[in-house]
């Protein structure tokens, strides 16, 4: 029986009646985790050109260099988005989306001033630069359309935080000459609005006319800023408030919207099928001004970062 018991004992002890051994085991060091590669980040700048215009469709601008020769020509040193989309018909709503993130009105004739949440808020709150350069109105103007400017193209006058302070107005609004004075002292604000009148958005004038006055009095100017040669941070959008009426795509029609300055792509059409509109383009503008709480519909709209030198 001692045998035996013995014999049990060494299934479990390394000698019967002595001390066992245990196997020493080794557990393997894990292998770090190496860190995500950063996310690309929109690029800054603080000297951001917005230019409007008018009631045309894509296929009537895209690549139309009879109509449209300075355009098409600036795209293809910059990029072009070619699946963006205007929110509605007429104008008026279009212009409130790309500032409020909401159309607000369909009434092209209205005047009502608007306390809503909106760039202009959000620049004021942090220190941010902005002009409004409108074509046949007078510093801090708050009043209605006179001559071939309309205030529909202009919704910063129409939004409180403008319209409810005439020194803020005042500081703001400028007539377009004062575009020309500020490229040339290289003293832009970091974020234009540029307002053409009826005849050079081609609302009334001819698209060639439209072509020939944004040529002279913005990209030519612009190109001699320093900002917007190699190394600097500027950036030029063209965009069109909305396509012709009877394209109701989106709620406003097929149109197409331009990018040019050292930030944005080179060279670039839009290779994503995503769907662009104006609150795209104000969450992408706030992107670039370093603006967070995006109003409205910029809220949960795609930005357009597709288009940019991301960081």
């Amino acid at each position: 029986m001692l045998i035996a018991s013995c014999a049990l004992a060494t299934i479990a002890f390394s000698a019967c009646g002595g001390s066992s051994k245990t196997a020493s085991t080794t557990t393997p060091t894990p292998t770090p985790t190496p860190p995500a590669p950063p996310t690309p980040q929109m690029p800054t700048s603080r000297h951001v050109v917005v230019v409007m215009e008018e009631n045309q469709s894509y296929s009537t601008v895209a690549g139309n260099a009879t109509s449209w020769p300075h355009f098409n020509a600036l795209l293809k040193l910059g990029g072009q988005a070619t699946n963006y989309y205007a929110d509605a018909h007429p104008s008026i709503p279009n212009y409130f989306m790309l500032t409020t993130g909401q159309t607000l009105t369909i009434n092209d004739s209205s005047t009502t001033v608007w306390n809503v949440d909106n760039i202009a808020r959000r620049m004021l709150a942090a220190n941010v630069t902005f002009k409004v350069y409108a074509e046949g109105v007078t510093q801090g103007y708050l009043g209605g359309d006179t001559g071939l400017y309309v205030i529909r193209h202009n919704p910063f006058a129409m939004l409180s935080d403008v319209a409810g302070n005439a020194q803020v107005a005042k500081q703001v609004i400028q007539p377009f000459s004062q575009f020309l004075t500020d490229a040339a002292n290289n003293a832009l604000p970091a974020f234009s609005f540029i307002v053409p009148d009826l005849n050079d958005d081609a609302h009334n004038g001819t698209p060639l006319a439209a072509d020939a006055w944004l040529q002279s009095n913005v990209i030519s100017p612009l190109a001699a800023v320093p900002a917007f040669q190699t190394g600097g941070d500027g950036l030029l959008i063209v965009d069109f408030d909305e396509a012709a009426i009877t394209d109701t795509t989106h709620g406003g029609g097929h149109v197409i919207a331009g990018f040019w300055g050292p930030i944005a792509k080179a060279g670039y059409t839009q290779a994503s099928a995503t769907v662009y509109q104006h609150e795209s383009m104000l969450r992408t503008l706030m992107e670039v001004l370093g603006l967070s709480n995006y109003p409205g519909a910029a809220s949960t709209a795609p930005d357009m970062s597709e288009f940019f030198i991301l960081k």
